[in-house]
C-alpha cells in the first residue's frame, strides 16, 4: 500500500467496500452468458449479469461517475463471455452512445471497454445522428421510434464473428436498431452481448 492509497483509499463500487474498485463478492454476480429474451432483435442476445443490486451499481459508477478503474474487470469478463456467443476471431462493434453523453463521460465508455479486450478486434462504426433523445423515461415504442433511422455505420468490421456489445438492455430497442442499421449497411450480427439486463431469460 502506497501513501496515495492511505489518502485517496479505494473502495468497491457495487458495495463500498474498501481495498479494490470491484470487489470479488460483487464481481461474482457476473456469472456465464445467459440467453435474453428480447424479441425484435434477430441475433441471440446474451447477458452478463442481472440490471440490479451491485451489478447495477458498477455499471453506473463506470458510465457516469467517471470509474475508469472498472474497464479491466469489464473487459475480462466480456472476454471471457466471448467464447460462448460465437467462434473466433471476434470483432466487437460497441453500442454508440449520444455524442453530448460522450463528451461528457471524457468518452464512450463501451468504446473504452471494446479496446481493452485484447483477444479481440474492435469495430466503432456505429454512431447517433443528431436528435436522438436520452432513453431514460421513454417507453417501448417511444424508444424505437427515438431511434428509427438515426443510427449510422461508418464502415464495416474485418471478417469473423461481429459481435455488438452493450452496458445494459432494457426494451431492446437500442440493441434492435443497431442490428437493423449493421444488416442494412451488409453487415450480419452474430450476436449481442451485454453486460446487463432488465429483461427475463430466454425460455427453456
Amino acid at each position: 500500500m502506497t501513501a496515495l492509497d492511505l489518502l485517496l483509499p479505494s473502495n468497491c463500487a457495487g458495495c463500498g467496500r474498501p481495498g479494490t474498485a470491484c470487489c470479488a463478492t460483487c464481481l461474482d454476480v457476473f456469472g456465464p452468458p445467459e440467453r435474453i429474451h428480447v424479441p425484435g432483435v434477430g441475433p441471440p442476445v446474451w447477458a452478463l449479469a442481472a440490471y440490479h443490486g451491485p451489478a447495477r451499481e458498477l455499471v453506473l459508477a463506470f458510465k457516469e461517475r467517471g470509474a475508469r478503474a472498472l474497464v479491466a474487470w469489464f473487459s475480462a469478463i466480456v472476454a471471457a463471455a466471448l467464447i460462448t456467443v460465437g467462434p473466433r476471431p471476434w470483432t466487437l462493434v460497441p453500442a454508440p452512445s449520444r455524442r453530448s453523453a460522450a463528451r461528457e463521460r471524457g468518452g464512450d465508455h463501451m468504446v473504452r471497454i471494446a479496446r481493452a479486450v485484447e483477444i479481440a478486434e474492435v469495430a466503432p462504426i456505429l454512431s447517433l445522428a443528431p436528435g436522438v433523445r436520452d432513453s431514460v423515461g421513454l417507453g417501448v415504442e417511444e424508444r424505437r421510434q427515438n431511434l428509427e433511422g438515426r443510427v449510422l455505420v461508418h464502415g464495416r468490421p474485418p471478417p469473423g464473428t461481429t459481435v455488438l456489445i452493450d452496458d445494459v438492455i432494457t426494451t431492446g430497442a437500442t440493441a434492435a436498431a443497431c442490428v437493423r442499421a449493421l444488416r442494412r449497411a451488409g453487415v450480419r450480427t452474430q450476436a449481442v452481448l451485454a453486460l446487463t439486463s432488465a429483461r427475463p431469460a430466454q425460455p427453456g
